[in-house]
């Protein structure tokens, strides 16, 4: 029920990416500047990291903030009890022993993906994209990975861009590995890259890849 209450509030994150489909198509028809670079990033261990408090906080002020574009039946304080429910009393076991989850996203919820989304989103809307909405030309966010185009204020502004950094790592506990703006980078399964002042995409793989399953059209045997 949580998780399905959460997917009416995912469009109003504005760095909200539905998968990589949806970047190809917003970017496929942009000509940029000259100075224009690509970056991405990604958070280690986002779900362990997310303070339960910090995070049901901002799903608090989200709400607020956008009570006039959620349906006006949304179920606000329930949904904020289930939530708190949820999330501070997450039993797991290990072996033979029952565990109390003390911090961090309720792991294996269904609805963990949803709450990392939205409690690090509002945390975008009400900083980062205000404060550098000249530098970000696009900037996308799928769960723990982020993609940008990130466009100078002049050609050798690297202060700016050290202090969008600091930026992204100044909720809580999370950290954010952040690749220098260039030409080229990969998101998800995207290799990005500009040419003449034109984006352009081709599959990504990681080598980490193992390959376990095969196309049901493939031309191996059986065997």
């Amino acid at each position: 029920w949580l998780d399905y209450k959460f997917k009416t509030l995912l469009p109003h994150v504005k760095s909200y990416i539905k998968n990589s489909t949806a970047v190809i198509n917003d970017i496929k028809d942009m000509t940029l500047p000259r100075e224009a670079k690509l970056f991405s990033a990604d958070t280690t261990s986002m779900y362990t990291n997310i303070s339960t408090d910090v995070g049901i906080l901002y799903i608090q002020h989200f709400i607020q903030e956008n009570i006039n574009k959620i349906p006006h039946d949304f179920p606000t304080e329930l949904f904020l009890s289930v939530l708190e429910l949820i999330m501070k009393n997450n039993i797991f076991t290990f072996g033979h022993s029952y565990w109390l989850q003390l911090s961090g996203t309720a792991m294996g919820t269904p609805a963990a993906c949803a709450y990392a989304t939205v409690s690090y989103g509002q945390y975008e809307n009400s900083v980062i994209l205000p404060k550098y909405e000249n530098n970000l030309t696009y900037f996308k966010r799928y769960i723990d990975d982020i993609f940008g185009i990130w466009l100078p204020t002049q050609s050798d502004d690297t202060q700016t861009w050290e202090s969008f950094k600091r930026d992204l790592n100044s909720w809580g506990s999370l950290t954010w590995v952040t690749e220098e703006p260039s030409l080229s980078t990969n998101f998800l399964d995207l290799n990005i890259k500009i040419l003449d002042n034109k984006v352009q995409t081709s599959t990504f793989q990681k080598t980490s890849n193992l390959y376990l399953y095969l196309p049901p059209k493939s031309a191996h045997p059986s065997s």
